[in-house]
């Protein structure tokens, strides 16, 4: 299904692209706007879910180049990182194409309130502890595992796993919250490529609408990140709370 787009559409798409990518890079929840716009616009649950990676991926791409060339992303943790997320990933997009439609927006709802209500009511999820040094996957099945559901839930619904991947970062992998959303960012992108995959092979892309999201997007998460490099971590925590705060507020508002 597609659907035609006004220029007021558009504006709506971009501005909602661009608000996803600032809060996407930073924290999480930006899907909590997007695919709420999406199907407003008309477009059904599950063909909503996959125009919205068309975004999540063009932001996530340029939010990594940033975060690396402020260097801030640690480049030797990417390999080791992506072999849990990318096969969750898969897994959960083949979920969200298998899920007949019917029961796939509820879903997406419930999960969407889930996480945010978590991260709100847990922020010390991503405090990592003082002075730690970082570790690999390998070293903590927690966070193994952890990268594994956040891959599943991501290709699947998107929305919040932004939240699921700092908590694991940061207390199981035990990066600051910097260099935290730049490997998020990276983890978002290697599943989102997969996810996307699977949704264009099953037709669940509608491109126009997630193209003019994708150009908002890219924008939002340069900006984010010229600001996340530019001020101090709790400054950051502060930022992430009130945006967690907002992602509750998106997700009930659906």
């Amino acid at each position: 299904m597609e659907i035609e787009l006004n220029f007021g559409a558009i504006l709506l798409l971009c501005l909602a692209g661009f608000l996803a990518g600032a809060v996407n890079t930073v924290a999480g929840g930006g899907s909590n706007l997007t695919l709420p716009v999406l199907m407003m616009l008309g477009l059904p649950a599950d063909v909503a879910n996959g125009t919205n990676r068309v975004g999540i991926w063009l932001q996530c791409l340029a939010g990594v180049k940033a975060f690396d060339r402020h260097e801030a992303l640690h480049r030797a943790a990417i390999v080791p990182i992506f072999v849990p997320t990318l096969s969750g990933g898969l897994a959960g997009a083949l979920l969200a194409v298998i899920l007949p439609n019917l029961y796939l927006k509820p879903v997406l709802l419930i999960c969407i309130l889930t996480m945010a209500v978590v991260m709100l009511v847990k922020p010390e999820m991503i405090a990592p502890p003082p002075g730690a040094a970082a570790r690999s996957p390998s070293e903590s099945g927690f966070a193994w595992w952890g990268l594994f559901g956040a891959g599943v839930y991501g290709g699947f619904a998107q929305a919040g796993v932004g939240f699921i991947l700092l908590a694991v970062l940061t207390a199981g992998l035990r990066y600051d919250l910097l260099r935290a959303n730049a490997l998020k960012m990276s983890c978002a992108l290697a599943f989102t490529t997969v996810a996307l995959g699977v949704f264009i092979a099953f037709g669940k892309v509608d491109w126009p609408p997630g193209l003019a999201l994708a150009a908002g997007g890219v924008v939002g998460a340069w900006l984010a990140v010229r600001v996340a490099v530019n001020i101090s971590h709790s400054t950051l925590r502060r930022i992430l709370f009130v945006l967690t705060l907002a992602a509750v507020t998106g997700g009930f508002l659906i």
